[in-house]
């Protein structure tokens, strides 16, 4: 049977569906109007204030879910850079994503998005909102394989501050940045396990500590106040000490979304905040495991740095991404629900 685009309005989106450590990504390749702006963080503006309507109608349901994740390739106005992006989400724009940059370091390639492939590895420069993230793709034979990428400049913002969590009284937390803010807190303080308790539980707790942190810790980024914002909370299983045994964590962002993943960016924040607290060393690797799915990346400190006045690191942090389809989204004129829902 030979499909035909079903009768519909307006412009025809045409995506790819991957995912890394079973975390999606859905890469819109075409269909999208155009994003206006001088710089990446400027076309991030301009998307949430005049094309939001197009995150829902892919991110949410019936074309997406609650936890779908989005990426839109952009031009970027640094001249290194392969390629801009933009990160979506259920709630609205992130700033860093590490599992989309490992997705996308595969799709860059593929889709001859650099000029010449190079093997045993072909670089990738993605220019994320919050600065440009080398990514190195293996490449042999004409195919691709693991990405590793390294980070922008992350650091430990605060340690051991606590506060006040509706349900559960003081509560000591960390925060760290790693391309975005977390805070990150054991589960056990809230008597869970990241790896074996209901998801539904780790939920509330991740979610009530962020709206704790959000409305008592200010926060501030040395180079834009686009970056200045908490975007969740990564609950882990304690085990920071240096280890070659996996530690487990899971990251509950934006609107109490959960990453299937280990989070590429909350790892980096994780290692920084382990360096920082003097539990790892340069070059040391820890692998991290998630407590959703039990999928792993590694990540390590590579370089010492600085971001203003916050001593930094540059993390390597390294995984596999898949794909999974390939789908075009129309609109029909008397589909009520063609913006899209979410069941909360």
């Amino acid at each position: 049977m030979d499909l035909q685009l079903p009768p519909h309005e307006g412009a025809v989106i045409s995506v790819v569906d991957m995912h890394t450590g079973g975390e999606p990504l859905r890469v819109i390749v075409s269909g999208y109007p155009e994003v206006r702006g001088d710089s990446v963080l400027s076309k991030r503006r301009y998307a949430r204030e005049h094309l939001d309507h197009l995150r829902r109608f892919l991110m949410h349901e019936p074309r997406g879910h609650y936890d779908m994740y989005g990426a839109l390739i952009v031009d970027s106005e640094i001249p290194e850079a392969d390629l801009g992006v933009l990160f979506m989400h259920n709630d609205g724009y992130s700033t860093m994503c590490g599992h989309a940059v490992i997705a996308l370091g595969r799709f860059a390639v593929d889709n001859k998005l650099v000029k010449e492939p190079q093997s045993p590895e072909t670089q990738v420069n993605i220019h994320c909102p919050c600065g440009l993230v080398k990514a190195f793709v293996e490449y042999s034979g004409g195919k691709t394989g693991g990405v590793r990428f390294h980070s922008v400049p992350a650091f430990a913002f605060a340690t051991d501050v606590t506060v006040t969590v509706e349900g559960f009284g003081e509560v000591v937390v960390d925060v760290s940045y790693g391309g975005a803010f977390y805070a990150f807190v054991s589960a056990q303080r809230f008597g869970l396990d990241v790896n074996k308790s209901r998801t539904r539980d780790l939920v509330d707790a991740a979610t009530a500590v962020t709206k704790a942190v959000k409305s008592q810790v200010k926060l501030h980024h040395p180079t834009s106040d686009d970056l200045a914002f908490l975007y969740g909370t990564i609950l882990t299983d304690g085990k920071d000490e240096f280890s070659s045994d996996p530690t487990a964590n899971i990251c509950v962002f934006a609107e109490a979304q959960v990453d299937r993943s280990p989070t590429g960016s909350g790892v980096t924040a994780r290692v920084a905040l382990q360096y920082h607290k003097g539990l790892i060393q340069l070059n040391q690797t820890r692998t991290f495991q998630s407590g959703a799915t039990g999928s792993q990346f590694t990540g390590k400190a590579v370089q010492e740095t600085k971001c203003g006045g916050f001593r930094a690191v540059v993390v390597e942090v390294a995984g596999r991404a898949f794909y999974t389809g390939v789908s075009r989204f129309v609109q029909e004129p008397d589909d009520e629900l063609a913006h899209g829902f979410l069941l909360k």
